[in-house]
């Protein structure tokens, strides 16, 4: 007796090669609606299920292969019991199911989609084909991903699909369905009108369903590395690349903050990072001149940095970037003349990257788990006070807000010190907070910096006045920092003894 293989896919790719193989290796092909017809087209016969089950198709087609006959085929397992029992009953054993689901995700994307048509594409039958053929591997080859067309042929070719490749083909098909059934949870939600996408199933949805490519190497090169990219692809993890070496762990891992880093940023501006901290912002229409600042902040750790612009570039920007080594580019857009430029540095590599950075969690792993938690929003969402008799004055306002973005992109503790348009001095990762200062205070001067008239952030409070009376001596004029320690009242008198103005935002911004 034929063996039956039943098909049923939204995606149609290598379905012009499945079903005519299939086909000619003598396999009968049961079906239902379009794939019926797309085999058909391709000179495959096709058993539709409604006669093979004797069933008609009803619902509008929302019953179809929800039938005893169908799902006792798929689930009898390799027993003389079982085939007994299906003999009795009348029942062929289904040996193949090839299944992939409606296109649920593509069509909550669409800013046009109507409930109605959200919940059509929520399927019901394929994912209990799926879970049925996956539950069943020891017998049944389940097929979800048309790039597993071609190996499954080969086995069938040689003679059988190995249980190796069934049992890795179950685990595939569980997640499918595990990352289908998050995305519904995760989105339709917000398409009925009841909420917004919920961060955590957002979350849950990438992990289970990101599509994975890999790396050059990880954080070192004995160490492998590969990129998880949730679907549909967003952010700098969908971002194109235009040229360069092969991208590695930590070139995303900094891409990454960069990227970030800019979109925080209250203007046109560059950030340059190094090794997971900013080491140079600059703030300016033309991206060229952006680039120059945030070069000039620290141009000993910019050499071999990443450098994002949130802003499209041009020649004058690839040209003063190139007069120095860089490991990665990143911008929404750039045009010939930067693209000429940068095709002289041929291992540089060069990322375009559309729209803004839109990370909703953050996550990290850790030994034998993940930590997933909601991005850390900054300067729209706080309430900031005046907490010094002096209050900022306005070019002192501008500058305070531009430090408090970067700072919160700085490895605690963090201390950076700048002015309306540009950073001059960074202390990143200390263990006290006033050797944060003292080493925001030495980069800035030692690079040739004037910091009379500056402005410093902290990104946590300072739990003794020594911290900000570093900075004064250094000739910052106020600071914005969260407050909340058991010593604040200390912390303000100092201020008002060397004539600082502090601006308390209660709301702290460790990155760790």
């Amino acid at each position: 007796m034929a063996r039956l293989a039943l098909i049923s896919v939204s995606d149609k790719r290598g379905l012009d090669r499945l079903g005519p193989v299939l086909a000619t290796s003598g396999w009968t092909l049961l079906s239902t609606g379009g794939t019926a017809r797309a085999l058909r087209e391709l000179g495959c016969p096709v058993v539709e299920v409604s006669e093979h089950t004797g069933f008609p198709e009803i619902l509008d087609g929302r019953v179809k292969t929800l039938h005893p006959k169908v799902f006792a085929g798929i689930l009898a397992a390799p027993t003389a019991d079982h085939r007994n029992q299906l003999t009795a009953a009348g029942v062929p054993e289904i040996d193949l199911v090839v299944v992939n689901l409606y296109p649920f995700r593509q069509t909550v994307a669409r800013a046009d989609a109507s409930l109605g048509e959200c919940v059509e594409q929520i399927d019901i039958g394929g994912p209990s084909l799926l879970r049925a053929a996956a539950k069943n591997y020891a017998r049944v080859t389940v097929v979800v991903d048309p790039d597993d067309y071609e190996p499954v042929l080969g086995e069938l070719a040689a003679g059988a699909v190995s249980e190796a490749t069934r049992r890795d083909l179950a685990v595939k098909a569980y997640r499918h369905t595990a990352g289908y059934d998050a995305a519904i949870a995760a989105h339709l939600p917000a398409v009925m009108g009841a909420e917004r996408p919920s961060p955590e199933a957002r979350a849950a949805e990438a992990l289970l369903t990101g599509s994975v490519a890999p790396l050059r190497y990880g954080e070192n090169p004995h160490q492998w590395g590969m990129l998880v990219a949730s679907v549909p692809t967003r952010g700098l993890a969908g971002a194109r690349q235009l040229q360069g070496k092969e991208l590695s762990y930590n070139n995303l891992g900094d891409a990454s903050g960069a990227w970030r880093m800019v979109w925080d940023l209250p203007g046109a501006g560059v950030a340059v990072i190094k090794h997971a901290n900013p080491c140079g912002v600059g703030l300016d229409d033309v991206m060229a001149t952006a680039f120059l600042k945030a070069r000039a902040t620290d141009p000993v750790s910019a050499f071999g940095g990443v450098i994002a612009a949130n802003r499209p570039v041009d020649r004058t920007f690839a040209e003063a970037v190139s007069e120095q080594f860089a490991e990665v580019v990143v911008a929404p857009g750039y045009d010939e003349g930067a693209i000429e430029v940068f095709k002289r540095k041929k291992n540089l590599r060069v990322l375009e990257a559309s729209g803004e950075a839109g990370d909703e969690v953050t996550l990290r792993s850790i030994d034998g788990g993940f930590l997933i938690q909601a991005v850390d929003a900054g300067w729209d969402s706080e309430a900031r006070e005046v907490a010094t008799a002096r209050a900022p004055l306005p070019d002192e306002t501008t500058a305070l807000e531009l430090a408090w973005r970067v700072v919160k992109h700085v490895g605690s503790n963090a201390i950076v010190v700048g002015r309306e348009d540009r950073i001059l001095g960074i202390g990143a990762g200390q263990m006290s907070r006033v050797d944060a200062a003292r080493i925001a205070v030495a980069k800035g001067t030692e690079l040739g910096h004037d910091l009379a008239g500056s402005v410093a952030a902290s990104d946590a409070f300072f739990p003794f006045p020594d911290g900000v009376e570093a900075l004064a001596d250094a000739g910052v004029r106020a600071v914005i920092q969260p407050g909340g320690s058991i010593r604040d009242a200390e912390v303000i008198a100092a201020c008002d003894r060397l004539g600082l103005a502090m601006v308390l935002t209660r709301q702290r911004h460790f990155r760790h």
